[in-house]
């Protein structure tokens, strides 16, 4: 996973999630139900891909679950969950996607940076979060970087012809968008700098 992204988070993110961490789980469970609702949309639009109703219906399911677990931490600490905007940076991803038959293999390879960014973002929290906080995300890290490997392994398998210089295009809009001053503070934003 540490290959596959371009870069690390930048550590005043991180000072910036701890700062913010009612807004970051809030956020949070909104990425858990997107992530659920971007599966169920291959599924339907890809029906003739066992593989990939197989693996996004339990992708699916798994979000979910850990939209009504974050749901129920928001709850916890007495935190109303309430919608958000969202961040640029899935928009910054799909904005450069292909057209026709190539459309899947960008979306299952931008499918697989979002869940990858989201393991590598909960790694960097861990260490700065209250214990419960930090044993939850540690819970998630094993799902999410299955999930980044499900995508991945879904774009190799139906691409035909090798997606390697796919997965740098989109590699080096990742790195952008994740370095690049942002203007709002998301899960998935750069960091804020006024």
């Amino acid at each position: 996973m540490y290959q596959f992204l371009p870069c690390p988070t930048p550590a005043l993110w991180v000072e910036q999630a701890i700062e913010n961490l009612d807004l970051l789980l809030i956020d949070h469970a909104q990425c858990e139900k997107k992530a659920a609702s971007n599966a169920m949309n291959l599924m339907y639009r890809y029906v003739d891909r066992p593989d990939l109703l197989k693996k996004m219906s339990q992708l699916a399911r798994e979000e979910l679950l850990h939209f009504e677990q974050v749901v129920g931490i928001l709850q916890d600490r007495g935190i109303k969950y309430e919608h958000i905007s969202a961040s640029r940076y899935a928009l910054g991803l799909r904005q450069h996607m292909r057209k026709g038959d190539d459309a899947l293999i960008d979306v299952l390879i931008i499918g697989a940076f979002i869940e990858a960014r989201s393991c590598e973002r909960f790694m960097a929290l861990i260490p700065h979060l209250d214990e419960a906080l930090a044993k939850y995300y540690r819970s998630l890290v094993r799902s999410e970087g299955r999930h980044y490997r499900d995508y991945l392994d879904l774009a190799l398998q139906y691409a035909k012809s090798p997606i390697d210089d796919r997965i740098a295009f989109f590699a080096g809009i990742e790195k952008e968008l994740i370095e690049s001053n942002d203007d709002t503070f998301r899960f998935h934003s750069g960091p804020v700098v006024e």
